[in-house]
């Protein structure tokens, strides 16, 4: 299970396990990948989630940044449910509390986008 708390989100910046970043990110379930940056900007893509595929966790939470431009595009999705991994989309506020919630209960990995 991951135990790396979300313990402040704003636009622009979260404090994971109370180390600051101000980059987007992904929390997996042994670690932090800082600087996390999408090949195609606002369209998330399978590729774009190397990491969170070779980590398997159950449920991947992405955090659709404050004002939802993040977009999941249906072959994420279809790749995601096709490696045994559920997804829960919402604004990045949203997110980290919905990630915070199941951390210590599934093995959950989040995608944090942290602007727009």
């Amino acid at each position: 299970m991951s135990f790396l708390p979300i313990e402040k989100y704003q636009f622009g910046s979260i404090r994971v396990g109370g180390k600051d970043y101000a980059k987007d990110l992904i929390i997996l379930p042994d670690r932090v990948v800082s600087g996390w940056r999408r090949q195609q900007g606002h369209s998330l893509q399978p590729k774009d989630l190397a990491e969170v595929f070779e980590a398997k966790p159950e449920l991947l939470v992405v955090g659709s940044g404050c004002f939802g431009r993040l977009s999941i595009p249906p072959s994420t999705r279809a790749q995601l449910r096709a490696s045994g991994i559920e997804i829960i989309v919402e604004r990045s506020g949203a997110a980290c509390r919905t990630y915070n919630a199941l951390r210590l209960t599934r093995r959950v990995a989040a995608a944090i986008h942290l602007a727009c």
